[in-house]
């Protein structure tokens, strides 16, 4: 890449959500509202499966580790986009903009990852039944959560590294109310072509390979079930965890590969898409999931009539 004179952009200026006020207010307590009462929701979960000692399976350790990502997941932009409301000029800089960025991608690719390993885990539950507590044993499972978090990480690293060393010299306005790859990269001072085809390459394709390899995995497991008809409740069970796998899959990586397996060209359903991909459906993931589980829905109820009761008395 060819060295020019230019003044470097230390900072980047975003345009929110939307420029009129009423409308800004309206947006604060809808997200806030969200915010507030599915975060306390994630927590749960999470301590309802490292207190109850009837949740000890591979299946309810990474339903917890998918609490845990998509919790931070949604805290990379959430807080950030609350307080910008308020702002009238919505400033990010240089450092915290490509750390934000980082996080994105690291915590968005560790999901995808940890879906991949929760599909094998319901393979190994269906298919190899009298086996599955020596698969997925408890070594396994921590090696695949790190691998997960590892992939995410190189993923991660490979975004940064072509996003740093891009040229800026203005104008610095990102058409967001947080900063990512798409958005970054159009205000480049110079052609981004090859570093479009890889972050094509490695978030969008990957999306779409994942996505499509999980719902033939999750359709074959179901055609499996449906030929266990004398099982009656396992059966069932079983079921109806797959189709929460299933949901909280196309949740996940539909905004996914709406965003990143194209040109990062600007459409006018990007923002609307990111504040979902961002923000509500990675909280909405966990509660999805355990709405259909009743063992997990039992733990809680005990968990909270256990320490309010302890409270009152």
């Amino acid at each position: 890449m060819a060295t020019a004179n230019y003044t470097k952009v230390t900072e980047f200026v975003l345009t929110g959500l939307s420029q009129t006020r009423e409308v800004q207010l309206v947006l604060f307590a809808i997200f806030l509202s969200f915010y507030l009462f599915i975060l306390p929701g994630n927590i749960l979960i999470i301590c309802t499966i490292r207190l109850d000692p009837h949740l000890t399976s591979p299946m309810y350790f990474l339903l917890a580790n998918l609490a845990f990502l998509d919790i931070w997941y949604s805290s990379i932009t959430a807080p950030k986009m609350l307080i910008d409301f308020f702002v009238e000029r919505k400033i990010i800089s240089f450092g915290g903009c490509i750390a934000q960025l980082f996080f994105l991608h690291f915590v968005g690719a560790s999901e995808m990852f940890l879906l991949t390993v929760m599909a094998f885990d319901r393979y190994a539950a269906i298919c190899r039944p009298l086996h599955y507590a020596t698969i997925m044993n408890r070594r396994l499972c921590y090696i695949l959560v790190a691998f997960s978090w590892m992939g995410g990480f190189i993923h991660s690293i490979i975004q940064v590294a072509l996003i740093v060393r891009l040229p800026f010299c203005g104008p610095n306005e990102l058409d967001s109310y947080f900063c990512d790859i798409t958005q970054v990269v159009r205000i480049a001072c110079a052609s981004t072509f090859p570093e479009e085809l890889v972050m094509i390459f490695s978030s969008g394709l990957i999306s779409v390979v994942c996505f499509i390899a999980l719902l033939m995995s999750y359709a074959f497991l179901l055609a499996m079930l449906k030929k266990l008809t004398g099982s009656g409740e396992n059966t069932n069970r079983a079921m109806s965890t797959c189709y929460s796998h299933i949901t909280i899959v196309v949740l996940m990586f539909g905004p996914s590969i709406y965003i990143y397996a194209r040109p990062f060209d600007s459409f006018s359903l990007d923002k609307v898409v990111s504040v979902f991909h961002t923000v509500i459906f990675p909280l909405l993931n966990p509660i999805i999931y355990t709405l259909r589980n009743k063992e997990v829905k039992t733990a809680m109820r005990k968990l909270v009539t256990k320490y309010i009761l302890c409270k009152e008395k």
